[in-house]
């Protein structure tokens, strides 16, 4: 009897232990969840149509876009609203480079670097092949100084004058090459902290695309990095703006808010908003202010983790 009972006992340790072990398991492979640590609070309403937020760490500026009014605006360290100009060529998509430049993506055709001291404006690209762009979107500049951008056609004319919506990559030394294949609706786009991955956020579908980035303006076939949640009811809605945090997360900007990713494509948060926002940045001394540009609002609030600075 007694050795039946400790041999019962052994059997019901190892299962225990199996059981044990499998819920261990499974709870290790759980994404992490990440959420804001505040409130939402609105930096300035009664826009247009806001998109582009960047932020300037020299200065202390938010600056972002009123596209149908051709305005970029900045929002000073005091919280004050003024606006930077106010013939932006429908400027969208912004980036405060590391060296200090405002890089702009304009609707009307070209990509532009503006001087924030003196406000000078240059033309960094406004033709492939010979052809205008059709509506230069959103950039990122990787760490040899090359800007990618996307082109869709969104205030483009018709028919589009590049025939096709890719991607393109602007090296240092002027050369513009297209980059990727037809998209639908290249919008929103972002380099991994590693500078080894480069991911598109397409309007025109659910599945948002990666491509392995092979060197400087090259980049493997695209392949689909997650798939948005749609709304109730509707299905193929796709993303707008995006950006990335230090730990290589991705934030789209989508119909429902703004959705989280893991760098593997799980989907690990969603931050809903007043109006659905159109793109996304990190802002702050710390880069933990999360900005969104919403319809005729910006909104702002705290998150867990430090955005990603441009190169």
């Amino acid at each position: 009897m007694t050795n039946k009972l400790k041999c019962l006992g052994f059997l019901l340790s190892l299962a225990f232990f199996f059981m044990h072990g499998r819920v261990e398991a499974q709870t290790a492979t759980l994404p992490e969840t990440i959420a804001p640590v505040g409130e939402i609070e609105v930096v300035g309403e009664g826009y247009s149509f806001t998109e582009g937020p960047a932020w300037d760490p020299k200065r202390n500026w938010l600056l972002f876009t009123d596209i149908p009014n051709t305005a970029i605006h900045v929002v000073d360290k005091e919280g004050s609203v003024e606006p930077f100009t106010k013939e932006s060529g429908h400027a969208n998509g912004l980036l405060v480079a590391s060296d200090g430049r405002l890089l702009a993506c304009e609707m009307d055709g070209r990509l532009v670097a503006y001087n924030l001291t003196t406000g000078k404006r240059d033309v960094l690209a406004d033709t492939f092949e010979g052809k205008p762009f059709n509506a230069p979107n959103d950039l990122i500049i990787d760490k040899q100084g090359g800007i990618y951008f996307t082109d869709p056609l969104f205030r483009a004319a018709t028919p589009l004058p590049q025939t096709v919506q890719a991607v393109y990559y602007r090296a240092k030394d002027a050369t513009v090459t297209r980059v990727s294949g037809d998209i639908a609706a290249p919008n929103g786009i972002a380099l991994s902290p590693d500078g080894t991955k480069l991911y598109v956020a397409p309007s025109h579908q659910a599945e948002m695309l990666v491509f392995a980035v092979e060197g400087p303006g090259k980049l493997s076939a695209a392949k689909t990095f997650c798939r948005l949640t749609q709304p109730e009811g509707e299905d193929n809605t796709g993303g707008d703006g995006m950006t990335v945090d230090v730990k290589g997360n991705l934030y789209f900007t989508t119909h429902l808010g703004v959705e989280i990713f893991s760098p593997s494509g799980d989907s690990i948060g969603l931050v809903r908003f007043p109006q659905q926002p159109a793109n996304v940045t990190f802002a702050g001394k710390d880069r933990k202010t999360m900005v969104a540009t919403a319809r005729t609002a910006v909104y702002q609030v705290e998150m867990p983790i430090a955005g990603l600075a441009p190169n």
